[in-house]
Protein backbone atom coordinates (compact mmCIF):
# COMPACT_ATOMS: atom_id res chain seq x y z
CA UNK A 1 0.00 0.00 0.00
CA UNK A 2 1.44 3.29 -0.67
CA UNK A 3 0.48 6.95 0.69
CA UNK A 4 -0.12 10.06 -2.06
CA UNK A 5 0.30 13.24 -1.54
CA UNK A 6 -0.33 16.42 -3.61
CA UNK A 7 0.78 19.64 -2.28
CA UNK A 8 -1.17 22.79 -4.01
CA UNK A 9 -0.42 26.59 -3.25
CA UNK A 10 -3.95 28.25 -1.80
CA UNK A 11 -2.85 31.33 -4.05
CA UNK A 12 -1.07 31.77 -7.17
CA UNK A 13 2.29 33.04 -7.61
CA UNK A 14 0.72 37.37 -7.70
CA UNK A 15 -0.77 35.75 -4.53
CA UNK A 16 -4.48 35.83 -5.82
CA UNK A 17 -6.11 32.61 -4.01
CA UNK A 18 -7.54 29.78 -6.05
CA UNK A 19 -11.34 29.50 -6.08
CA UNK A 20 -12.55 26.81 -3.95
CA UNK A 21 -14.36 25.07 -7.01
CA UNK A 22 -10.95 24.57 -8.28
CA UNK A 23 -10.14 22.31 -4.85
CA UNK A 24 -13.37 20.67 -4.80
CA UNK A 25 -12.90 19.60 -8.35
CA UNK A 26 -9.67 17.90 -7.69
CA UNK A 27 -11.01 16.35 -4.48
CA UNK A 28 -13.99 14.91 -6.70
CA UNK A 29 -11.68 13.45 -9.16
CA UNK A 30 -9.04 11.82 -6.94
CA UNK A 31 -12.24 10.70 -5.11
CA UNK A 32 -13.56 9.03 -8.27
CA UNK A 33 -10.34 7.90 -9.32
CA UNK A 34 -9.29 6.27 -5.89
CA UNK A 35 -12.65 5.60 -4.23
CA UNK A 36 -11.54 8.05 -1.30
CA UNK A 37 -9.47 10.69 -1.08
CA UNK A 38 -8.48 13.09 2.76
CA UNK A 39 -8.48 16.61 1.82
CA UNK A 40 -6.39 19.19 3.88
CA UNK A 41 -8.09 22.35 3.14
CA UNK A 42 -9.39 24.10 6.15
CA UNK A 43 -5.83 24.64 7.91
CA UNK A 44 -3.73 25.01 5.51
CA UNK A 45 -0.02 23.84 5.64
CA UNK A 46 2.72 26.58 5.50
CA UNK A 47 5.63 25.94 2.61
CA UNK A 48 8.64 28.22 2.94
CA UNK A 49 11.70 28.42 0.36
CA UNK A 50 14.30 30.71 -0.25
CA UNK A 51 11.91 32.60 -2.83
CA UNK A 52 8.94 33.00 -0.01
CA UNK A 53 5.99 31.23 1.77
CA UNK A 54 2.70 29.64 0.81
CA UNK A 55 0.25 28.54 1.98
CA UNK A 56 -0.59 25.13 0.71
CA UNK A 57 -3.47 22.39 1.09
CA UNK A 58 -2.99 18.77 0.79
CA UNK A 59 -5.13 15.92 -0.78
CA UNK A 60 -4.16 12.21 0.22
CA UNK A 61 -5.20 8.94 -1.11
CA UNK A 62 -4.40 5.41 -0.85
CA UNK A 63 -3.41 2.92 -3.75
CA UNK A 64 -1.77 -0.51 -3.70
CA UNK A 65 0.45 0.02 -7.21
CA UNK A 66 1.61 3.78 -7.92
CA UNK A 67 0.98 4.41 -11.67
CA UNK A 68 3.50 6.70 -12.58
CA UNK A 69 2.72 7.72 -16.06
CA UNK A 70 -0.41 8.54 -14.43
CA UNK A 71 0.77 10.65 -11.53
CA UNK A 72 2.97 12.57 -14.35
CA UNK A 73 0.07 13.05 -16.30
CA UNK A 74 -1.78 14.06 -13.74
CA UNK A 75 0.90 16.69 -12.10
CA UNK A 76 0.99 17.88 -15.08
CA UNK A 77 -2.40 19.00 -15.66
CA UNK A 78 -2.39 20.39 -12.14
CA UNK A 79 0.69 22.88 -12.67
CA UNK A 80 -1.58 24.20 -16.00
CA UNK A 81 -4.80 24.77 -13.68
CA UNK A 82 -2.60 25.55 -10.96
CA UNK A 83 -0.29 28.02 -13.11
CA UNK A 84 2.68 26.77 -11.49
CA UNK A 85 6.29 25.38 -12.37
CA UNK A 86 6.41 22.62 -10.38
CA UNK A 87 3.24 20.79 -7.96
CA UNK A 88 5.03 18.43 -5.80
CA UNK A 89 3.77 14.73 -5.30
CA UNK A 90 4.79 12.26 -3.72
CA UNK A 91 4.31 8.83 -2.91
CA UNK A 92 5.26 6.97 0.84
CA UNK A 93 5.03 2.99 1.19
CA UNK A 94 2.33 2.14 4.41
CA UNK A 95 1.14 -0.11 6.22
CA UNK A 96 -2.44 -0.10 7.86
CA UNK A 97 -2.05 -0.87 11.64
Amino acid sequence: MHLVQILLPRADNAGKPFAKQEFDRVKEELALRFDGVTAYLRAPAEGVWRQGADEIVIFEVMTHEVDLPDWQRRRSELERRFRQKQVVIRYLPMALV
